[in-house]
């Protein structure tokens, strides 16, 4: 079944107005992308270009208006050295995730909005510009924005029709695995081989959170560094299509919080794995 955005804007105005937010970012990035652009490096020697500033000032005054009572923390300026103080209710941005894969220029890249509540990210929007494919969703609660989990294309910055996506069943004994096309590590190497791998797909960014949301695959790990705003957008629309991302030590929930007088490093995320099904987490205890 499909809705048209027409349809969405009359019924839920708060989520038409961040998807059209969310758009007007990606097309900042775009113009970037397709002129191109230098690249500088941030003290953690990670890459940063001047479309990941265009699309976050966008999404930072535009969440502003909206909701000017809940803090935003966004990528940038957190590196800047501005991290809000937070309390449970806070917005988390990632104005150009996989700006490796933007430098690539391969679009794997994706803008990124989450809405974090006590320390779940309860709605979720990533917007893919270069590929035209936009996820969101959030968790079936009446103080979310959102119940379910979607999917639509976006054709000369306009959503098409939207559909509701889920998880899939998993075959455990032929999974397909979804891996970092830029960050795999031994860690991650070695967790791998604890599964029955039929397939396995390399590709950039939140993209393959929203994958396993949309039953594309099945198991996405991550040994390796994120941030909370890498993944907290693709979380949220994984959680609400029926999947899970949970700790890879405890195999609890992974949480987002950012404490007072937090720094840049107190957002780091812990290991983690990504499910569709969350059966497949048995055959790891």
């Amino acid at each position: 079944m499909s809705l048209t955005f027409e349809a969405l804007r009359r019924e839920r105005p708060e989520i038409a107005n961040l998807l059209e937010l969310t758009l007007k970012a990606g097309a900042a990035i775009m113009e970037v992308y397709k002129a191109g652009c230098e690249v500088e490096n941030k003290t953690d020697g990670s890459p940063v270009t001047v479309a990941d500033q265009a699309a976050e000032d966008i999404i930072q005054a535009g969440l502003a208006a909206q909701f000017p009572e809940t803090p935003i923390v966004a990528e940038e300026a957190v590196e800047a050295g501005h991290l809000p103080e937070c309390d449970k209710r806070y917005f988390l941005v990632d104005p150009l995730d996989g700006t490796r894969e933007f430098i690539k220029r391969n679009g794997e890249f994706t803008v990124n909005i989450a809405l974090i509540d006590d320390g779940v990210p309860v709605f979720g929007i990533v917007f893919a510009p270069a590929l035209g494919e936009i996820y969101w969703g959030g968790a079936v609660t009446s103080e979310t924005l959102s119940a379910g989990a979607f999917f639509a294309k976006v054709e000369n910055g306009n959503v098409t029709s939207v559909t509701p996506i889920s998880v899939r069943g998993a075959d455990k004994d032929n999974l397909t695995l979804l891996a970092s096309r830029s960050h795999m590590c031994e860690a991650t190497e070695a967790f791998i081989g604890k599964l029955n791998i039929g397939e396995r797909t390399c590709v950039g960014s939140s993209l393959k959170l929203c994958w396993l949301a949309a039953g594309k695959a099945d198991v996405y790990p991550r040994m390796g560094p994120t941030m909370q705003w890498d993944i907290a957008a693709g979380d949220a629309v994984l959680r609400a299509a029926g999947g899970k991302v949970v700790r890879q030590a405890t195999a609890s929930p992974l949480l987002y919080q950012v404490p007072d007088k937090a720094s840049k490093s107190d957002l780091l995320n812990s290991e983690f794995i990504a499910v569709g099904d969350p059966g497949i987490l048995n055959q790891l205890t």
